[in-house]
């Protein structure tokens, strides 16, 4: 329905599934002709990591080297186009190598605060090794499907209902509405001619699918207290106005297919695992916090893990 009235809308839905906003070209005047099937692309010459790029000084920029400058840079070369990315990731590289040496000359690599920072950046990358070597790289497709059956199974069944309604201003127009229908008349009809829903007017109504919560709790709690094929007997008022609303189906939410969530499994996988061997390493580890404030607000936030 086009109301607010959905707790989630359609924007959320889209971001939920990577959706985003597409703009059609226009329609041609005249039919195209079949497009011709693309030629397949050429298959990538494989490259030597070794391999010199450049020579900055006397000392060499490899095709490794390009690599990671053009990964750690990314984000600052994504409005370039593709062609342009590997000649910008080489001009950095070279500004790098070159700003570095200087920093060297100048004593820069010596001063204390560089060398903490130093120190941290090397145990931050560390860590993401860590993370990586003996985490990420070592969960199994069998411990994603257990999980996924974990969180199937440990899910209560939940109902969802299939609902049409009239939304009009007043009590007395609801009123007017189901004395109708006791007499008789059809609720889509109904609905199309006098439900102030602008999405309810051409389809009788009709909500579609939803499960509890999805609706403003007025609605929600008649909705779900009705028998298929009943209608309220009572307005039901929301903070859109007066409801009438017929019940035309009931059922149990299917749980999503793996495929669909496998993502979000692994990443609850990832998470266990690194907060298990966290755990394990902390225990072992010898920490001291001499301020007893700051010790107590990190061992509430280690105990919330």
């Amino acid at each position: 329905m086009s109301l607010s009235f959905r707790r989630a809308s359609l924007a959320s839905l889209g971001l939920a599934f990577g959706l985003s906003a597409l703009s059609l070209p226009p329609l041609m005047a005249q039919e195209a002709a079949p497009a011709q099937p693309a030629a397949p692309a050429p298959a990538a010459a494989p490259v030597d990591p070794n391999a010199v790029v450049a020579t900055v000084n006397g000392q060499t920029l490899t095709e490794a080297d390009l690599g990671l400058a053009e990964g750690e840079l990314s984000q600052q070369f994504a409005q370039l186009p593709p062609e342009q990315r590997r000649a910008a990731a080489l001009s950095a590289a070279i500004e790098i190598r070159i700003m570095a040496a200087q920093a060297v000359t100048t004593g820069l690599d010596k001063d204390p605060d560089f060398q903490r920072r130093m120190a941290f950046l090397q145990q931050r990358a560390l860590h993401g090794e860590m993370v990586e070597k003996g985490v990420v790289d070592k969960v199994t497709d069998a411990e994603v499907r257990a999980r996924y059956d974990q969180e199937i199974a440990n899910t209560p069944p939940v109902n969802e209902v299939h609902a049409r309604h009239i939304l009009v201003k007043t009590k007395e127009e609801a009123v007017a509405i189901i004395k109708q229908l006791d007499g008789g008349a059809d609720f889509q009809k109904l609905a199309n001619e006098h439900t102030s829903d602008p999405s309810g007017k051409s389809n009788g109504g009709d909500l579609g699918w939803f499960g509890p919560g999805q609706m403003v709790p007025e609605f929600d709690k008649a909705a779900f207290a009705l028998e298929v094929g009943k209608y309220t007997k009572e307005p039901v008022q929301s903070q859109f106005g007066w409801h009438v609303i017929k019940l035309e189906d009931k059922r149990t939410k299917q749980p999503p297919a793996f495929e669909e969530v496998k993502d979000q499994a692994k990443q609850a996988v990832i998470r266990d695992k690194y907060f298990a061997l966290v755990k394990s390493l902390r225990g072992a580890a010898k920490v001291e916090i001499p301020d007893a404030n700051l010790k107590k607000a990190v061992d509430t936030m280690e105990s919330a893990k």
